[in-house]
């Protein structure tokens, strides 16, 4: 049994937390004062106040899933979250001989090419936005640690409490004006995966030091805009579909090749799900 600290337990956090808790030492940390359950202890702190971070120094964890958000859309609060509140998680390990891995979620934000083309982890990162670059910046300051370090470059996120595509396909009016190539992670199989590798972590299994986190299935964003409108019902019938111009299409050999398996392999299955549901 490890003892894992999962620092930042929103939608994200809080789903990881609850697949491993139950073979391991599970604590979170969050801002919100609500316990994640009986199960878990709950740590109410901020990353970016080293004042609430005091208690960490006597906790001694053998793997920290860093695993937090920006407040906002400013580089300022990227600098916060990703960088300056790394920072202090580590600073409070510097005296934990017992930490053996860092995994840190990181985006797929750091991929700035916009030609369609295929990237997978040996791409040039490429950094054209604020976010990108802060990301980076995080994830030179985990290649600073002794322990074995892991970024998780997750693409779009999905799921019960992420419906921002559902919710645009009803309405016409807010489809992009382009049609580019979109990659997506349904929330669960996130989760899962992060979960998937602290396993292996705890049994010394061999790990890459970046893993990009997507489904199987890079699709134009159109194609699942259309998809959606018609399961809720919507007539696309006079919709024009845009030439393919740009995005990208991300590969996820390298986590294919350790074995997980994707349960929403594609955006049809992962959908569907969540409109069976509703």
């Amino acid at each position: 049994m490890a003892k894992i600290l999962v620092v930042g337990c929103g939608d994200l956090g809080a789903a990881t937390a609850k697949k491993i808790y139950k073979k391991h030492e599970v604590i979170g940390l969050r801002r919100n004062m609500h316990a994640l359950s009986d199960s878990i202890k709950t740590i109410y702190a901020d990353v970016t106040l080293p004042t609430s971070l005091s208690q960490l120094e006597l906790l001694k964890p053998n793997i920290i899933i860093y695993c937090v958000s920006a407040g906002g859309q400013t580089d300022e609060q990227y600098q916060a979250a990703y960088v300056t509140g790394l920072k202090n998680i580590l600073a409070t390990q510097a005296n934990n001989q017992g930490l053996s891995h860092v995994l840190f979620v990181s985006s797929t934000r750091v991929y700035g090419q916009n030609s369609g083309e295929i990237l997978d982890e040996n791409s040039p990162t490429l950094a054209v936005d604020f976010g990108g670059e802060r990301l980076l910046e995080a994830e030179s300051v985990l290649k600073q640690q002794a322990c074995q370090t892991i970024s998780m470059r997750l693409s779009g996120i999905y799921g019960n409490e992420r419906l921002r595509l559902l919710n645009m396909a009803k309405d016409l009016s807010r489809w992009p004006q382009d049609n580019h190539w979109s990659n997506r992670i349904y929330r669960d199989d996130a989760a899962g995966f992060i979960a998937f590798v602290v396993e292996k972590a705890t049994k010394n299994r061999s790990l890459e030091d970046c893993y990009i986190v997507t489904d199987d299935m890079p699709t134009q964003q159109y194609e699942v805009l259309t998809w959606l409108a018609e399961q809720q019902q919507v007539d696309v019938s006079n919709v024009k579909i845009p030439a393919t111009q740009g995005g990208k299409r991300l590969s996820n050999q390298r986590m294919r090749d350790t074995g997980f398996q994707l349960q929403y392999p594609n955006y049809q299955v992962g959908y569907g799900r969540i409109l069976k549901a509703r």
